[in-house]
């Protein structure tokens, strides 16, 4: 591996080249400031989801105080009141006054208009700008971006953020096809890599994002982590064939009438949700989906059934086409005839680095996380409306505060002792020649992650999760890093690994700590929401668990009612 490196200098650093990343770039060299954006993926694609839901508005027809408060609300009841109030409502706002900021990234509805979806909250507002929506923003980004001449580097990998006296200056890293060391001097770094659903075997996330990277970035810096127990899982995942599995299929699939059959053949969401059936919110279904498969009534491969075949024919080929084509291509799969076998599969990290709403910063002087990787947004549950909205609102928010930091600094920080330690800790790695091999470490702590803090969790399952980590921590001491033909990936695995285990370390930590069942986290052995508004849970390294209370709102009267529906799934007689 070579020690001659690159040595870069910009006023702001994005990590990260998804939405987020790429719509705080675009503020940045909007606003006359120099940014460049790294990322350790290959390409630039948008994930992907069989049918995804494209970007998502509020509702119209009211007047525009009353259309961004009853947002806000919504999304604050849709987090089961864990969401913070102030980020709720600068999402909201955003949503309402920057209509034209996300018509600016948003792709063309397609021929036929918006198709609305039925959602199931007190304010439908759900509208899908044709099948392949996040992608085409994405798209509309990659192209504003190289319209700006701003530069994205693929293919290099953040190994240490460079701090000194608690304010960030650059980063350090590799190239992952050479091996050259990156050496980046900035302002401001702005965290856009995404969470940390790749922790778990089953996950949407690719190979290469969601493992944690920014939750380790982040914490070695000097940050902190806000309620990372809280992982949205989609019921709807892909069980195979390998290179299918985990692919989420669209929300509509429910909407339209899907029906979920166990082994047996019992439609089994009559136990669970008799009122509202697979039509139910979605974590509750994926509760519902692993009670099953834990009981011994999931398919041979850990799934369910999802059977459309009792639908019209042409209801399915005109309102889930993509959906159709899609299960065709991957599994040669008719779902006019056939079930297609799924199982509940990590979607989303709703908890992550815990930031200031009002502007995305961190603990850290001048570092900045947003996206997946930033905590709070959505609390214990993600309004659907707002998974495109916040990628946009947050990138606009953080990349116009770094921009302006940037540009008050009169002194650039700088550290030659931190740059050494990062040059020393790869060099240390590189060196390592144990048994233990880094990706076998990597697949134990996500069967440990699936087995003990899956969908539905208890007392002794995070327990006995915790013990696991510390076996498997004790491993990595003897890990073994060999750099070959194969390139640069063994390094790459070695800190995946880093963040893996921490990441699960947090989130084992504090699901074990919130001791009771709310949004997304399920705990058997505490079915129900605890009284009141709900607690932030806030991790460190050093520190642990720390409970901080959820900020007062103003729009508390809209969120009555809202611990009635916080409870996990009923049990099957």
């Amino acid at each position: 591996m070579s020690s001659l490196g690159h040595q870069l200098a910009t006023s702001v650093l994005v990590v990260g080249a998804g939405g987020s990343g790429l719509r705080a770039a675009i503020e940045v060299a909007e606003a006359g400031v120099s940014v460049i954006v790294v990322a350790k993926s290959m390409t630039e694609n948008a994930p992907a989801a069989i049918g995804s839901a494209g970007p998502m508005r509020p509702a119209a027809g009211s007047e525009p105080d009353e259309v961004w408060q009853r947002h806000a609300a919504e999304t604050l009841r849709e987090g089961r009141l864990l969401a913070d109030p102030h980020t709720a409502q600068a999402v909201a706002r955003y949503a309402e006054r920057g209509s034209q900021d996300t018509g600016r990234h948003s792709p063309r509805p397609e021929r036929g208009g918006q198709v609305p979806r039925r959602s199931g909250h007190a304010h439908d507002s759900t509208a899908c700008a044709g099948e392949q929506g996040g992608p085409g923003v994405h798209r509309a980004l990659r192209i504003r971006a190289a319209e700006l001449g701003i530069p994205v580097l693929t293919g290099v990998y953040v190994t240490r953020l460079l701090v000194d006296d608690g304010t960030v200056f650059g980063a350090y890293g590799f190239d992952l096809v050479d091996g050259s060391r990156y050496l980046t001097h900035a302002d401001a770094v702005i965290l856009a890599t995404g969470g940390h659903t790749r922790i778990w075997r089953r996950t949407s996330s690719r190979r290469d994002e969601s493992g944690g990277d920014a939750f380790r970035l982040a914490t070695e810096a000097g940050a902190r982590l806000r309620d990372p127990e809280l992982v949205q899982f989609h019921p709807l995942g892909l069980v195979g064939p390998e290179h299918a599995a985990g692919l989420l299929l669209d929300e509509a699939v429910r909407d339209e009438g899907g029906v979920l059959l166990n082994n047996l053949g019992e439609r089994f969401m009559t136990r669970y949700e008799p009122e509202h059936l697979e039509r139910g919110s979605q974590d509750r279904v994926a509760a519902a989906v692993c009670t099953e498969i834990k009981a011994g009534r999931g398919t041979q491969a850990g799934g369910v059934w999802l059977d459309l075949s009792h639908l019209p024919r042409e209801t399915v080929l005109t309102r889930l086409r993509q959906v159709h084509q899609s299960l065709l291509d991957v599994q040669t799969l008719d779902i006019t005839r056939d079930p297609v076998e799924v199982t509940p599969t990590a979607q989303y990290s709703l908890g992550g680095v815990r930031v200031e709403p009002e502007d995305h910063s961190t603990e850290v002087t001048g570092l900045y996380v947003i996206g997946e990787a930033a905590g709070a947004p959505h609390g214990a549950r993600r309004l659907r409306e707002n998974a495109l909205l916040e990628l946009l609102a947050h990138g606009r928010i953080a990349g116009r505060a770094a921009a302006e930091y940037s540009a008050r600094l009169t002194v650039q920080q700088r550290s030659p002792a931190a740059v050494r330690a990062a040059e020393t800790d790869m060099t240390r790695l590189l060196a390592a020649d144990g048994d233990q091999n880094v990706r076998a470490l990597l697949r134990s702590v996500r069967h440990l992650m699936s087995e003990h803090a899956g969908v539905v969790r208890d007392e002794a399952g995070l327990a006995a999760g915790l013990d696991g980590l510390d076996g498997i921590e004790a491993r990595t001491a003897h890990a073994g890093i060999h750099i070959d033909i194969g390139g640069l990936q063994d390094l790459a695995y070695a800190y995946d690994l880093r963040s893996t285990l921490l990441a699960a370390r947090a989130t084992l930590e504090c699901a074990r700590e919130r001791r009771e069942t709310r949004g997304g986290h399920h705990r058997s052995d505490h079915p129900d929401a605890g009284p009141g508004p709900g607690v932030a849970l806030v991790w460190s390294p050093t520190t642990g668990v720390r409970r901080e209370p959820v900020p007062p709102t103003r729009v508390a009267d809209s969120m009555r009612d809202v611990s009635a529906d916080a409870g996990s799934p009923r049990q099957p007689r």
